[in-house]
């Protein structure tokens, strides 16, 4: 199969050659052979694992979407975090997180401010009518 993998500023992953691919959504893990017949699944965060001739292959992925056409399967997601050893992968996953979630926080606070900021000016406004 050829399995390409998307986030939303670049292609992730681009492998041909493999054989088998497995994937997490809502209601649990399916696989995905060659010969399957096509399909679109929602997926849920957790681990794509796919295999190459050259071995196994396990992404960590936020939510997004699997379709599988013929020979081709065509993933898109938030973040996609790869790795062939499953504790360098979670240490990773740990890692990478923990700087999104302070990030979040950043961006919220800021958010928070603008709003308030907002607010402010825009009842001035009515009050100087």
């Amino acid at each position: 199969m050829h399995l390409k993998i998307l986030v939303p500023t670049e292609v992730f992953a681009d492998e041909t050659g493999v054989s088998a691919i497995v994937a997490e959504t809502g209601q649990g893990s399916f696989g995905l052979l060659e010969h399957r017949l096509d399909c679109v699944a929602a997926l849920a965060p957790g681990i794509l694992t796919y295999t190459t001739e050259h071995g196994v292959v396990y992404l960590a992925v936020d939510e997004g979407v699997l379709v599988k056409t013929g020979a081709d399967v065509l993933v898109s997601v938030r973040h996609a975090i790869g790795g062939t050893n499953l504790g360098q992968l979670h240490d990773e996953i740990k890692r990478r997180f923990l700087t999104l979630d302070r990030e979040e926080r950043t961006v919220r606070d800021m958010v928070a401010k603008m709003e308030s900021g907002f607010a402010g000016r825009l009842a001035e406004f009515q009050h100087g009518r």
